[in-house]
């Protein structure tokens, strides 16, 4: 688009179906607050075969619909011009079916009637690991550190926080997108900020609840000579983007079992081979070897780079993650 409203060849390519989704979605946005386009995409869909076809739709259902009270008191108010905005979603029915079109309608719909205020929007966006079983599990790990060294006497409380910190934001990428997830799935992936928008939208919802959370955890747990409590979130952010660039090729679920599982298996498998005992001095040397020092933190930094730039170039990978 150019300027303030949407070039003509842009209208036309959308409404015969031939123009890439990613920029039909950006003038669907477009639509919905500017109405002399979504008139001009309206006008421009009725000139075609598909717009002759839902015009005698229309005539029908109208024809087979109630007959309107004739009391003008009660009769219903226009529309706002703003309405003329599901329209946009004839290029659907152009080119991809009527069925895609109505998902396309309905899950903004649905998004707009439940997000009259921000809040109700922000809600929606942060997906359901915040509002499941998720944020339960991370309170969990930092009440059950906080527990162990202070009810127990265990003296690797600090560290088994931070072998288990890393995998709480990985876990909440896990339950924060696809259809084993979210029960409105298939109406958020049908809307313009599906895709990789969406996702990166939920894990920072993920990552700014479990970050200050865990931190203050640790920061009250005695150290022992391990770490620092903070020393665990170059990694949980390098985790987790390596989990989102993976996700592009295997899923979400497969991808953070991947990382998730393997960090666990890295960390905790040396420590619980020792004997009796020593658990807690082998867990403290094992997070000590791998978060401690500068080495080890620049080195999670570089990771964390890489797996940011292999995400961005595997981005469109996410347009058709899990849709169906």
């Amino acid at each position: 688009m150019t300027g303030r409203h949407a070039p003509d060849d842009l209208v036309a390519r959308y409404t015969d179906g031939s123009l890439p989704d990613s920029d039909a979605w950006s003038l669907e946005k477009h639509l919905e607050s500017c109405a002399g386009c979504a008139a001009r995409v309206s006008r421009a869909v009725a000139a075609t075969a598909t717009g002759t076809v839902l015009s005698e739709v229309r005539q029908a259902v109208l024809g087979a619909a109630p007959a309107a009270p004739t009391h003008t008191a009660h009769a219903r108010p226009p529309a706002p011009a703003r309405r003329a905005r599901p329209r946009s979603g004839l290029r659907a029915a152009a080119g991809d079916g009527l069925r895609t079109n109505a998902r396309h309608w309905s899950s903004r719909h649905l998004v707009a009637s439940a997000g009259d205020s921000r809040w109700a929007r922000v809600l929606w966006a942060a997906g359901p690991a915040v509002r499941g079983a998720w944020l339960p599990a991370l309170l969990l790990v930092g009440i059950g550190a906080v527990v162990l060294a202070y009810g127990a006497d265990f003296t690797g409380a600090r560290s088994l926080l931070l072998a288990l910190a890393p995998v709480v934001p990985v876990a909440g990428v896990a339950f924060s997108y696809g259809a084993h997830a979210d029960p409105m799935h298939e109406l958020a992936a049908a809307t313009p900020s599906a895709g990789l928008r969406l996702v990166l939208t939920r894990t920072a919802v993920v990552l700014a609840v479990s970050l200050p959370l865990l931190t203050l955890a640790g920061l009250v747990l005695p150290s022992y000579g391990g770490p620092g409590a903070a020393a665990w979130l170059l990694p949980g952010l390098a985790l987790t983007l390596a989990s989102l660039a993976l996700g592009g090729w295997l899923g979400l679920r497969a991808a953070t079992a991947v990382t998730g599982g393997g960090w666990l298996c890295a960390v905790l498998a040396p420590a619980l081979a020792t004997p009796d005992g020593a658990v807690s001095a082998a867990l403290t040397d094992q997070i000590s070897a791998c978060l401690g020092g500068a080495p080890a933190q620049g080195a999670w930094a570089a990771a964390a780079v890489l797996c940011a730039a292999l995400l961005a170039a595997r981005r469109a990978a996410y347009d058709r993650l899990e849709r169906h």
